[in-house]
């Protein structure tokens, strides 16, 4: 079963957590910077983490290169 939500990352963050905003949103938090796409990879990790999936079953749909991203899991 694949949903679609909606993430704000924050990158350099202190310490890396995820947050629900609403049921469909959610904030991230990753202490990577976001250089070489490895804030992307950081989030990915910390989504496939609190959802219990695999890191290649999360895509990110729009907003790869802005803090604002629409993510696939499933």
């Amino acid at each position: 079963m694949a949903f679609t939500i909606a993430v704000t990352v924050r990158p350099n963050a202190k310490k890396p957590a995820i947050t629900r905003i609403s049921e469909s949103e959610y904030r991230a938090s990753v202490s990577a910077a976001p250089v070489g796409g490895k804030a992307n990879q950081a989030m990915i990790e910390l989504l496939a983490d609190h959802f219990g999936v695999t890191k290649s079953s999360i895509e990110i749909l729009r907003g790869r290169n802005a803090r604002k991203k629409l993510i696939r899991i499933g």
